[in-house]
């Protein structure tokens, strides 16, 4: 249904909710429905399209047959594994805490760390890269993925972990779109937002740190290299035809993602979504090129 949402880089994250403004923020899952590292954990057990495993008291029963049960008895106590929610309450939290502390998921260990540190040096073309992606009449991508330190001094996260609707192009590879009448409309598909239509389409602003290492693009999974899906951001609307079908007198049906009612949601104001046919890109193709390299500086594991 969905491209697995990363899991790293989301330490400081905090419950959904909506700001002074009125801005969508914060949750996990590309629909921010999971509160807590812990509820987020514990989902993909019992969801019939991933681990599909029948019940809790199943996950449970698999928990208390592996190597480390007995481990899990004495952080727990004996009785743990007659008390099917606590056992899975505990296996939540300790999922929650390995996701908090463990150095793996908030190492900051890429190249550009190093260059906010001073110890080490970005080339001519990730230099350029980085001014492009920080212009806001370029990329404008540090507005919704941050690039400069927090107010505190802490190393930036690369998203501000809001929503945005991009009108993505359908992506037939997912089993779910054989059925034309099935739309995956985000946040306004969540029990607890009913009546607000103009959240359909909007998903989560995603971490861009090791985004150079991902397989797929976006909720959809649409594009599957950072060229691809760079040169969607800035051609979206200046050349529609590249990615959307076409009618029969040859018009883009553009956003054809989203049921027509919804297709008003998508972001066509800001910076590099305000093109129309015919305009320049707000970034060129050499460019691009310049934006990926400094993407690519975002890999954890650098090694100067």
């Amino acid at each position: 249904m969905r491209k697995t949402p990363g899991i790293r880089y989301l330490a400081t994250n905090t419950p959904f909710f909506f700001a002074s403004d009125g801005t969508p923020t914060g949750g996990f899952f590309w629909d921010g429905r999971a509160r807590t590292f812990a509820e987020q954990a514990v989902e993909p057990f019992i969801n019939p399209f991933e681990m599909a495993n029948a019940d809790k008291a199943s996950v449970v029963a698999k928990l208390a047959a592996a190597p480390y049960a007995a481990d899990f008895v004495r952080l727990f106590g004996a009785d743990i594994f007659g008390d099917v929610d606590g056992a899975y309450l505990r296996l939540s939290l300790a999922v929650q805490q390995y996701e908090r502390e463990d150095v793996e998921f908030n190492s900051y260990s890429s190249k550009y760390d190093a260059f906010l540190r001073g110890t080490a040096a970005l080339s001519d073309q990730e230099l350029r890269g980085l001014a492009l992606y920080n212009s806001p009449t370029k990329g404008n991508c540090s507005g919704c993925h941050p690039s400069g330190r927090g107010a505190d001094g802490s190393p930036p996260l690369f998203t501000d972990f809001t929503y945005d609707n991009l009108g993505l192009p359908r992506n037939p590879e997912l089993q779910r779109n054989a059925d034309p009448a099935y739309f995956d409309l985000g946040l306004c598909q969540r029990a607890d937002l009913p009546g607000r239509g103009d959240l359909c389409g909007a998903f989560k602003v995603p971490s861009l740190r090791n985004v150079a290492l991902r397989k797929a693009y976006f909720h959809n999974g649409r594009f599957k290299s950072l060229k691809d899906a760079l040169t969607f951001y800035v051609q979206r609307d200046t050349n529609p035809q590249k990615f959307y079908p076409l009618d029969a007198d040859g018009t883009p049906l553009k956003f054809n993602d989203l049921p027509p009612a919804y297709r008003n949601n998508v972001n066509v104001t800001e910076v590099p979504y305000n093109r129309r046919p015919g305009d320049a890109p707000a970034l060129g193709d050499a460019e691009i090129d310049d934006v990926i390299a400094f993407l690519r500086t975002l890999n954890d594991g650098f090694t100067p």
